[in-house]
């Protein structure tokens, strides 16, 4: 079994000197009949490790429920890298950032309304022993000490960016111990960050992806002994609604990684390959104003979303031969991809009609948070009576994170966080109209103190100065989409609605779904969810996985949460478009 160490200068593997060349993974972030294919690659552009966070919010969706099968098979995922003669870099947080839903923190831990997220607040520890003992127990024989590929672990993610707690760190790391981990810990910062996010006796690594051998030197400086090691080696970026597709210059970012290895340092790609931001799982950042993450995680990665090398893979293999043997084996080609031109969604479901037969009403004196309806992801519909016609006033305080408002069905305007919109003036036409509110999470933050993330309507909401005493609540996380009541229309309805239509196929391959003349909303490929689209880009296509298509009949449904276009059509092509490019 392989034995982890570390000397004054570096790594030891069952004590000869070893470097990881590793990149990040995340099985959560590919279609599970895909994780195969993507480790060989890893392999054959020269890496002995891949490494991987583990997303809590999606292990542990309820504290009394725990998931460890389908995409979220991690025992599987590890049984694979093994078989592929990979080693693994196991990072469980408790948070991992990610630009991930909520940094991968549970919803449900919010619904405590006083809770100290990353802290010693006895509810939260208790919450993370918890999860700890979950799943770790069955990844225990995957432990390197046990003949199992994974080398080392991760104690917490980045903390000295957040906090300075030391007891915190070392609770959580007697955690892990205490459950069976008993190969090497590690923690991971960025440098000006590197002392406040320690742990004495556990080995410190850095995160950066320029200036290396600076960095390098900084960490040398700070720890005169021991492994040098980039966990994050920053090769590309992640996008955000409104902004430009972010891509690194290849050759740019292949003299970075020789001055890592050049220095004897191990390095670990972030990301080696991407992958999607499938469903609503997008995280958000806000400092001071709201900016969620696009669906796409392509991350302009050695491996596109696709699992397709890049020319970042051919350089990086190229660099990573001057330092290690790579396989003699020639650069993997793209995989095949589908086209579909023109699918046209011949049956639609307005979603306010619909939203009595998808979920209950819950009655309360005030809008109650996703939290406090035990809902992670997806929207929430907030009525009430309107009480006399004419000129009206909404005031909400806290608008979590994009408000659609209607008065008797019919679109009067939008609140969203991220224009730091609280108040609309509208018309009501007779008194007793309904005033229907429909609110989406588009991700939780995931850095920073914003991670206290709750969603829906917060604080106050006044109508003409008073505040409304009766309120009904509908959750709407859309997990399944199998009580739509679809029918065949030929007009385009003005609000929300559901669209389906069927196409075929010979044979399945990757493709990418292109919603031309859509405004935003989501998509679901036989009943798999794709992610969400906006016009507003720069994402304009969604990443379809061959696997998710099957031969024959498939459907397609479009979730338009404004008009669509009067064709209703979509298509599927052999390409993406990411959107115009920033370097």
């Amino acid at each position: 079994m392989p034995v982890l160490q570390t000397d004054q200068t570096g790594f030891l593997l069952d004590g000869k000197p070893f470097r990881f060349l590793s990149g990040g993974l995340h099985y959560f972030r590919v279609h599970p009949e895909q994780w195969r294919d993507r480790l060989r690659k890893a392999r054959l552009m020269g890496l002995n490790t891949v490494e991987t966070y583990v997303p809590w919010n999606l292990h542990q969706p309820r504290p009394d429920r725990f998931v460890l099968d389908g995409g979220l098979d991690l025992p599987r995922f590890l049984d694979l890298a093994a078989a592929e003669g990979l080693y693994v870099l196991l990072r469980p947080g408790p948070y991992i950032c990610a630009e991930w839903e909520g940094g991968g923190l549970p919803s449900w831990l919010l619904a405590e309304p006083d809770i100290r997220l990353r802290s010693r607040d006895p509810r939260f520890v208790a919450a993370v022993d918890d999860f700890f003992h979950r799943l770790l127990t069955p990844l225990r024989p995957y432990l390197a000490s046990r003949g199992g590929p994974v080398l080392a672990v991760q104690v917490e993610n980045e903390y000295g960016a957040y906090g300075d707690d030391t007891a915190y760190l070392e609770h959580l790391a007697d955690s892990l111990r205490a459950r069976g981990v008993d190969v090497p810990l590690f923690t991971c910062d960025q440098p000006v960050d590197l002392e406040r996010g320690a742990l004495p006796g556990v080995l410190a690594t850095a995160n950066f992806g320029s200036r290396s051998a600076h960095h390098l030197a900084a960490l040398r400086a700070q720890r005169p002994e021991g492994p040098l090691m980039a966990t994050e080696f920053w090769i590309g970026w992640f996008d955000r609604w409104g902004a430009r597709h972010v891509v690194r210059d290849p050759d740019d970012a292949a003299r970075e990684l020789d001055e890592v290895l050049a220095a004897g340092a191990s390095v670990n790609f972030y990301m080696f390959h991407g992958g999607t931001n499938f469903g609503f799982t997008n995280g958000a950042n806000d400092k001071h104003t709201y900016r969620p993450t696009v669906t796409s995680y392509d991350y302009d990665s050695p491996l596109d979303e696709a699992g397709d090398p890049t020319e970042k893979y051919t350089a990086f293999r190229a660099v990573i031969a001057k330092y290690a043997p790579v396989p003699d084996a020639p650069v993997p080609g793209p995989s095949p991809k589908l086209t579909v031109p023109a699918v046209t969604l011949t049956r639609s479901a307005e979603l306010l009609p619909s939203a009595d037969g998808l979920t209950s009403r819950i009655a309360s004196r005030r809008p109650l948070t996703m939290e406090e309806l035990e809902q992670d992801f997806g929207f929430v519909l907030y009525e009430t009576t309107l009480p006399v016609r004419g000129p009206a006033l909404l005031e909400i305080e806290h608008v979590r994170d994009r408000a659609q408002v209607f008065v008797d069905g019919q679109p009067v305007g939008v609140l969203e966080r991220e224009n730091h919109e609280h108040a609309l003036a509208f018309t009501v036409p007779r008194s007793g109209s309904v005033l229907s509110v429909l609110v989406e999470n588009q991700g939780r933050v995931n850095y920073g103190q914003g991670i206290h993330d709750r969603k829906g309507l917060l604080g106050s909401v006044l109508l003409d100065g008073v505040e409304p005493s009766a309120w009904t609540n509908r959750p709407l996380p859309l997990a399944t989409l199998t009580d739509i009541p679809f029918a065949a229309t030929t007009t385009t309805p003005v609000g929300p609605a559901f669209h389906r239509g069927e196409f075929d196929v010979t044979e399945p391959a990757d493709t990418y779904l292109h919603l031309d003349g859509w405004t935003k909303g989501n998509a679901w490929v036989n009943g798999f969810p794709l992610g969400r689209y906006w016009s507003r880009g720069p994402q304009k296509s969604l990443y379809v996985p061959a696997p998710v298509l099957r031969a024959g009949t498939n459907e397609i449904v479009v979730l338009e949460l404004h008009a669509g276009p009067r064709s209703r059509t979509v298509g599927f092509r052999a390409t993406p478009d990411l959107g115009p490019t920033e370097e």
